[in-house]
C-alpha cells in the first residue's frame, strides 16, 4: 500500500526548508468580530499540536495512515495539513481533508 505521505515527503526534502513559512496565526475574536469557528482544531492547526492531543492523534493516524509513525515525520510536523496539501502531489485530497476537518471538529 502506498503511504499517502510519500509525495509530500519527496516535496519536502526537495523544497529547502528555509523556503517554508510559518503557519498562519490563529484568528482571534475581538468584539466586532466572531470567531470563525469554535472547533478545537482545524487544517491551518500545526500537526504537532493536533498530534499532542491524544484524539487528535487519533484521528489523525485514523484518516492519514499513521502519519505520526511516519520516519519523516519531524520535518513536516510543524506545518498545517493545509500548508502540506500543496506540496504532496494530489497525495492529500480534498475528500481526505474533509474527513480529517469534520473528525478535528467533532472533538470537545
Amino acid at each position: 500500500m502506498k503511504s499517502v505521505l510519500l509525495p509530500v515527503l519527496v516535496a519536502l526534502t526537495a523544497t529547502p526548508l528555509a523556503a517554508q513559512t510559518a503557519p498562519a496565526p490563529a484568528a482571534t475574536a475581538t468584539p466586532t468580530t466572531p470567531a470563525a469557528s469554535t472547533a478545537k482544531f482545524t487544517l491551518e492547526t500545526p500537526i504537532e499540536t493536533i498530534a499532542a492531543d491524544p484524539k487528535g492523534k487519533a484521528v489523525l493516524d485514523t484518516d492519514l495512515q499513521n502519519i505520526t509513525s511516519h520516519p519523516m515525520y519531524d520535518q513536516f510536523k510543524q506545518m498545517s495539513l493545509a500548508q502540506v496539501q500543496p506540496m504532496s502531489q494530489g497525495a492529500l485530497t480534498d475528500a481526505a481533508l474533509a474527513k480529517v476537518k469534520a473528525d478535528l471538529e467533532a472533538i470537545k
